[in-house]
C-alpha cells in the first residue's frame, strides 16, 4: 500500500509584492504627469457696437490653408513683420478672423505669435 504524506494546509498568496508594484506605478505616474499651468490669452470679442478705428485695416484671416493679412496670403512667420508698418503702436487693434474649418490650435498659434511680438489688442470675430 502506498502512503502519501499528510496534506499540508494551502498557503495564501502574498499580496505585498503586488501592492508594492501598484504604489511604485502610482508614484511613477504622479511624477511624470504634467501639471499644466492654465494660461489666459487677453482677448476682446467684437460686439455689435462700433468702436473708434484709427489707421489702416489690420484683419488677419486664419484658415486651414494658412494666414492672410487684409486678404493677401502670407507665411505665418512673416505676419508680425507685415503688421508692423500698419501699426501706430502696440495698442492698436488687430482683428483675427478664423475661416472655414480652421482648427482652434491654428488660431491660438497666431495669437501666441502676435502676443509674443507685443500686440496687446487682439479682437476675435466670427
Amino acid at each position: 500500500m502506498i502512503r502519501f504524506a499528510p496534506d499540508r494546509p494551502r498557503r495564501k498568496p502574498n499580496l505585498t509584492p503586488m501592492i508594492d508594484v501598484v504604489f511604485l506605478l502610482l508614484v511613477f505616474f504622479m511624477l511624470v504627469s504634467r501639471f499644466g499651468v492654465d494660461r489666459a490669452l487677453p482677448l476682446m470679442l467684437a460686439a455689435g457696437g462700433g468702436a473708434d478705428w484709427s489707421g489702416p485695416p489690420r484683419v488677419v484671416d486664419v484658415g486651414p490653408e494658412g494666414v492672410a493679412l487684409n486678404g493677401v496670403p502670407i507665411p505665418p512667420d512673416a505676419l508680425v513683420g507685415a503688421l508692423a508698418p500698419l501699426m501706430q503702436g502696440p495698442g492698436d487693434t488687430v482683428i483675427l478672423r478664423p475661416r472655414g474649418a480652421t482648427a482652434l490650435q491654428d488660431v491660438i498659434g497666431v495669437m501666441d505669435r502676435l502676443d509674443a511680438a507685443g500686440f496687446t489688442r487682439l479682437v476675435l470675430v466670427d
